[in-house]
């Protein structure tokens, strides 16, 4: 399995959008920089980039319907995610999912997100993966800051409660591993090996078969922490977080692109955000004997 899967194609009306489109030239550059990032959360909601990738680009049409509404709604960033929200509770394409047509991995995607009450899910993406504040988070959801607090927290709680796992850390840089795998551990997950090079990688993951990677894109030997994780994903599948310090070159639209990234410097609760999300889409994780576990 290639972790660099193809995305959807993404429709020619989507470069018409984001180009120029917009009555405002302005308000189409402002938004320009975020779309990467409405992707991911929207790949993020939905267990799927086409899905996710449906909603932005009706997001992007909405507001090329009504700049001004766009423009009322404040700051760029937050109303953009306001407004794909507000898409996302209203149109039924959450709603009506076509199993059948669904990969084993959305399948299990979907069953995950089922799981979770939505508002508590898109609270914690929203401050964790996407990094807004609790008043900001609070002003997207239309809730007060205490109730978005108390979303967040009650979606850590069951999130951290169905993934537990053992992983395997693939990063070069000996202090940032060890926060890494401190802060895995904190989630109570189980390091079962830090690897600086590629050989080393392959090696840890032949051995321990872990349910989990974080991988840095650069390693020690020089070597592409990618093609580390491509070669072991010939042999086994895992979900995979890369850890790079320009995500926008991978979050391109254009296939292939990682599922799951975070950005160099890391704050823990994007990193915890992110570990929750790959784990939690991915469909071999299954609670056995109270602890989670990748099957074989």
């Amino acid at each position: 399995m290639e972790l660099l899967r193809a995305s959807p194609v993404i429709p020619s009306s989507w470069t018409v959008i984001t180009a120029g489109d917009l009555s405002s030239m302005s308000v189409s550059q402002e938004i320009s920089a975020h779309i990467p990032y409405l992707r991911r959360f929207g790949r993020a909601l939905s267990g799927s980039q086409g899905g996710g990738d449906a909603y932005v680009l009706a997001t992007l049409e909405a507001i090329v319907a009504d700049p001004e509404a766009f423009r009322e709604g404040g700051e760029t960033r937050a109303s953009l995610y306001r407004t794909f929200l507000a898409l996302w509770g209203s149109m039924p394409m959450n709603e009506h999912v076509d199993h059948n047509a669904l990969s084993p991995d959305e399948r299990g995607a979907r069953r995950n997100l089922d799981a979770i009450p939505l508002r508590p899910r898109v609270a914690f993406l929203l401050a964790a993966l996407e990094g807004f504040d609790i008043k900001e988070v609070a002003s997207i959801l239309g809730v007060g800051a205490q109730e978005a607090a108390h979303l967040i927290d009650q979606a850590g709680k069951e999130i951290a409660n169905q993934i537990r796992t053992d992983v395997l850390i693939i990063e070069d840089e000996p202090f940032i591993a060890l926060d890494i795998q401190t802060l895995v551990e904190d989630l109570g997950h189980r390091v079962v090996g830090v690897a600086r090079t590629h050989k080393e990688a392959v090696q840890a993951a032949r051995i321990h078969k872990p349910g989990l990677i974080l991988a840095d894109i650069q390693l020690a030997d020089g070597s592409s922490g990618l093609e580390a994780v491509n070669q072991i994903l010939e042999e086994f599948e895992a979900p995979v977080i890369f850890i790079t310090a320009y995500p926008e070159r991978f979050l391109t639209g254009r296939p292939p692109e990682p599922a799951f990234l975070i950005t160099k410097p890391f704050g823990v609760d994007s990193l915890k955000a992110v570990i929750s999300q790959a784990l939690f889409f991915d469909r071999r994780s299954q609670k056995r004997n109270g602890r989670e576990a990748v099957e074989a």
